[in-house]
């Protein structure tokens, strides 16, 4: 069992220390990122439990062979997840390779999930509702009774706290074994709830998919990003519509956003690269940043430092 506790002062950080993801982390609120990522994993299944003080879109794609679930364990208000509305009594789950975008809100809680898709499956085949449980997880979003879910967050937290700072754990194979079937009982406990949420069938919102849809045309061509009109032409929708999407999903403007969206490029790109090999110059050009000193005011504005002060050191995934 390897037992691990970070804190970062940078997202990008943050999301390259995830074991076994891969996705990147755009940081929408401005500020001084202060985060934590506590991570618990065996052979079979990784644990980790992240609190971010800023705005952050999380775009990725979960880890092939895997299942994995998340739980809240704070949430300020009402969040989307793959498009769904989900709150603080939610089961996020995305199934092996699925394409994500999650929008976590300030001063988030959560707790992850992550199992051998083999060991998940040998599990549910023990259940006697395990066919059932397969078409519930068709959705991105359960809601669980808030009582079951509650008991069942706090056991979960419990084990979880006490295998990140249990060494006894380390060279332990049963204990490991122990853990990975408690974690995945609880999570079948708490699907199997016949009081658990089996109606919400609804696609992804249009608020959200307008999100999202100008989120990947804005990384498409970095060198020539799209202006909110630019993307209402081609999304063929309303300037009020955009506006409406951003402010409800995204609780900022569409320029803001993806101003910050390109923001992130460029210091994921200073952050990959030496000084010797990039200025910061092209680095800024690379992502349609052509006036030096307005990015740098921008870049200072949402990351507390200027461009010069972001360490230039090439980041490690794990």
């Amino acid at each position: 069992m390897n037992q691990s506790i970070h804190h970062f002062r940078d997202v990008h950080v943050h999301a390259a220390a995830v074991q076994g993801w891969n996705q990147t982390y755009s940081q929408i609120s401005a500020g001084v990122t202060d985060s934590t990522l506590m991570q618990v994993s065996s052979r079979r299944c990784h644990a980790f439990r992240e609190r971010i003080n800023r705005r952050v879109v999380q775009h990725g794609e979960a880890p092939r062979d895997k299942v994995c679930f998340a739980i809240p364990v704070s949430m300020p208000g009402t969040i989307r997840m793959q498009g769904r509305d989900a709150d603080g009594n939610s089961i996020f789950f995305l199934r092996s390779g699925e394409e994500f975008m999650f929008h976590m809100p300030m001063g988030m809680d959560l707790l992850s999930l992550t199992f051998d898709r083999e060991l998940f499956e040998n599990a549910l085949a023990n259940v006697p509702s395990g066919e059932d449980i397969k078409s519930l997880l068709r959705q991105a979003v359960v809601r669980v009774p808030a009582e079951r879910f509650k008991a069942s967050r706090q056991r979960m937290m419990a084990m979880f706290s006490e295998a990140l700072v249990n060494e006894e754990l380390t060279d332990s194979h049963a204990r490991e074994a122990e853990f990975e079937q408690a974690m995945i009982e609880e999570m079948l406990q708490l699907v199997t709830d016949p009081a658990c949420d089996r109606s919400q069938r609804s696609g992804t919102s249009v608020h959200s998919f307008i999100v999202e849809k100008c989120h990947r045309l804005a990384l498409s061509d970095t060198l020539n990003a799209p202006s909110v009109l630019e993307l209402c032409q081609r999304l063929q929708v309303s300037r009020r519509t955009v506006q409406n999407s951003f402010r409800l999903v995204a609780e900022t403007t569409p320029l803001h956003y993806l101003r910050s969206v390109r923001l992130n490029g460029v210091r994921r790109t200073l952050k990959n690269t030496r000084a010797a090999e990039l200025s910061i110059g092209d680095a800024a050009s690379q992502w349609g940043f052509f006036h030096l000193s307005h990015f740098a005011a921008e870049y200072q504005e949402l990351f507390g430092e200027l461009p010069s002060q972001t360490e230039r050191v090439a980041l490690v995934r794990h």
